[in-house]
């Protein structure tokens, strides 16, 4: 989450670290019982005919009232380079004779940019006639959020380092969002020299309400931040993959600089993906990005935390460092600034009194450590050889440095 500001709108960027979308995927045991396995047969049927490009296939497992829409969708999704598809079936209900409802993971895989597959959770009826099940009806299951190409015809650009996938956009638009995926994405390797993939996908939805629904939260809880990006914090190499996610109405007002700091500030969570966890606060994964996004620039701490500068000039210097609910959505837009200048400001004092090695050997400390308790005392300790009462102490005096 980091929600940069600056001008009218003042929001540049912000990453998701809570998990927005489910780890899933086909390998994974359907629950028992013949009426199970049966449906899992037939999703994994209609998958295959989709990775197939194989019309006929796709629609075989679907009730003909499903087909005009089961249409639309194939076609949309033909532009859209898949590399997997797939159905875990997580549960089944009888509801009546011959008909069940079912909840099932859906994941796709893009070919070339994903490890692990993005899933979100369905609940598919389905009804059997003449010993075969159908799908007589397929929606997103509570809560969870809604795909792109459920929204419209799907636009798609390649970069050389990223894939823009975008409704409601023209193709010139997305290509100048993809420029600026393929210069943050060297950037961030330049900072972070982490296993990764080295590529990013973004999707561009048509407005603020679409983005809401492609995240399944309110739309206003995103009104002013510029980019979110999705992914399970600390899951590993085959973790659900991480989209960025542009709110198109407050990256449009942005700058030049603006937006290329938010295509860099979100490539950074998805680089640093695997080594944050639960044991890592926010200041520090937001901190890390931003201080990833402004590496390079000739931005100085005033231009770049006007909000921090603010509040030190006027002697209101912060007694700690932000704590995670700090950098809460929806509150005071002025206090979420700070909260982020803060912690942009933590890493920087790291990077310049220890060097950038140690600040990137910290992050990863931080977040090896299995539980929140403990782990920025022991890496703080083994890494910097300092103390949290110290490192406080030495932010505190360094905001006055770099801000009165």
């Amino acid at each position: 989450m980091a929600a940069r500001r600056s001008g009218a709108v003042r929001g540049a960027a912000a990453g998701l670290l809570a998990a927005l979308l489910a780890l899933g995927g086909c390998a994974a045991p359907a629950p028992a019982g013949p009426a199970s396995q049966e449906i899992q047969s037939v999703l994994d049927a209609h998958a295959r005919a989709l990775l197939d490009r194989d019309e006929a296939g796709y629609l075989a497992a679907l009730d003909p009232a499903l087909a005009p829409a089961a249409r639309t969708e194939f076609d949309r999704l033909a532009k859209i380079p898949l590399g997997g598809w797939s159905y875990r079936v997580t549960d089944v209900d009888r509801t009546g004779e011959g008909r069940v409802t079912a909840r099932a993971e859906l994941g796709h895989r893009i070919k070339g940019y994903d490890s692990g597959p993005a899933t979100t959770e369905r609940v598919l009826d389905l009804a059997e006639r003449d010993g075969r099940w159908y799908v007589t009806g397929d929606r997103a299951a509570e809560g969870a959020p809604q795909q792109l190409w459920q929204q419209g015809e799907v636009t798609a650009v390649t970069g050389t380092r990223s894939l823009v996938l975008g409704v409601g956009q023209s193709r010139e638009r997305l290509r100048e969002i993809a420029a600026a995926a393929d210069r943050a994405v060297p950037a961030v390797g330049d900072a972070w020299h982490g296993n990764w993939a080295g590529r990013v996908v973004v999707l561009v939805p048509a407005s603020i309400d679409a983005m809401g629904r492609l995240l399944g939260g309110p739309a206003d809880s995103y009104r002013g931040i510029a980019a979110v990006t999705t992914g399970r914090a600390g899951g590993g190499p085959t973790a659900p993959a991480d989209r960025v996610i542009v709110n198109p109405d407050a990256y449009a007002v942005l700058g030049a600089f603006g937006r290329q700091m938010v295509l860099t500030h979100e490539t950074t969570h998805v680089a640093t993906r695997v080594q944050t966890t639960r044991a890592t606060p926010v200041w520090l994964s937001e901190g890390f990005a931003d201080w990833v996004a402004y590496r390079g620039t000739d931005r100085t701490a005033a231009q770049a935390a006007p909000e921090l500068r603010r509040a030190v000039r006027a002697g209101d210097l912060p007694a700690r460092l932000p704590d995670d609910e700090a950098f809460a959505f929806g509150g005071d837009a002025e206090a979420l600034a700070r909260a982020y200048e803060g912690g942009w400001l933590a890493c920087e004092l790291i990077a310049d009194r220890w060097g950038e090695e140690k600040l990137t050997a910290f992050y990863r400390a931080v977040g090896a450590h299995p539980v929140r308790g403990g782990a920025l005392e022991k890496a703080l300790a083994e890494v910097l050889e300092t103390t949290p009462e110290r490192f406080t102490a030495d932010w505190r005096a360094y905001l006055g440095e770099r801000l009165g």
